[in-house]
């Protein structure tokens, strides 16, 4: 039996702390937390640690003038996910959001033939459509899925196609910075636009939140947000971001079950199917040729 490569194995690890997070962001936002206030409080915990990583190992936070567009470009994308993210989840459930996220790889595949940076065959397109396939039936056998919120699929909708451009304007920073570099650049930028549109939520929140939720609260920064980012940048790098994106379509799946695990929801056959079909699709985008520009 083959073992899996240390790409595959940021990928799967990277995607198991993305769905436990949407578990853990959507008990807290409905447990006294407000939206924005809690991103404020989370991205500007994790651009501590970033900015004290980076310190500590390149003693530089220094972006050469030609990245500077770029690196703007990044934070803004990553300014408007955070808005979505959090709103989703808090008009939204959890599943619903992890099902709209799979839609990211459609969003980075055009995006990157749009901008002349992805060339992907044919077998790419099939493994999508698998992976898509299995979203379906896990939508399918989702209970009250289709009764979701609008504005909440919305701005789920808006997640997924800001975090596959920003998954993309950060795969060429790669070419010359660490990824803790990066964070402790780009994630402060982001905040910065948070906490000020979020300085309402933030003034008036009720910090008498219980244990439990500030515990949560710093495992959706250390773990899905600190972790995540170096696993992400770093698979970014290897495979290029539709590529990386495309195993997303796991989290629906993986999201599901710690749903069930924890919040007590359930989950049918159906459900089961989809995930297995999705998981077919990634290993069939992934079993290709080498793709050569022209191709």
């Amino acid at each position: 039996m083959r073992r899996p490569t240390s790409v595959e194995v940021m990928l799967l690890s990277a995607i198991g702390l993305w769905a436990l997070n949407l578990t853990v962001s959507r008990y807290i936002l409905t447990h006294g937390f407000q939206p924005l206030a809690y991103s404020t409080v989370r991205y500007g915990l994790a651009s501590i640690v970033f900015i004290g990583i980076a310190f500590v190992a390149e003693r530089s936070l220094h972006v050469e003038r030609r990245d500077l567009l770029t690196v703007a470009g990044a934070a803004l994308a990553l300014w408007v996910n955070q808005i979505g993210f959090v709103y989703a989840l808090k008009t939204t459930s959890a599943s619903v959001i992890a099902l709209i996220l799979a839609a990211t790889p459609i969003f980075a595949a055009l995006i990157g033939l749009a901008f002349g940076t992805e060339v992907l065959p044919r077998r790419f397109w099939l493994g999508a459509a698998l992976s898509f396939a299995g979203v379906g039936l896990v939508a399918l056998g989702a209970s009250g899925a289709f009764g979701a919120d609008a504005a909440g699929i919305l701005f789920g909708i808006v997640t997924a196609a800001t975090w596959a451009v920003y998954s993309i304007l950060i795969t060429p920073l790669m070419q010359r910075y660490s990824p803790s570099r990066i964070s402790a650049v780009v994630l402060p930028l982001s905040w910065v636009g948070i906490a000020l549109i979020g300085w309402p939520q933030t003034s008036s929140q009720d910090w008498q939140l219980g244990w439990e939720v500030w515990a949560l609260l710093l495992f959706a920064t250390l773990g899905p947000l600190v972790i995540t980012n170096v696993l992400w940048f770093k698979s970014l790098d290897r495979i290029g971001a539709s590529r990386a994106t495309l195993a997303t379509n796991l989290q629906p799946f993986v999201a599901a079950v710690f749903a069930v695990v924890l919040l007590g929801e359930t989950i049918d056959a159906v459900q089961i199917a989809g995930g297995l079909l999705i998981g077919a699709g990634i290993l069939a985008a992934r079993r290709r040729s080498p793709v050569t520009p022209g191709e």
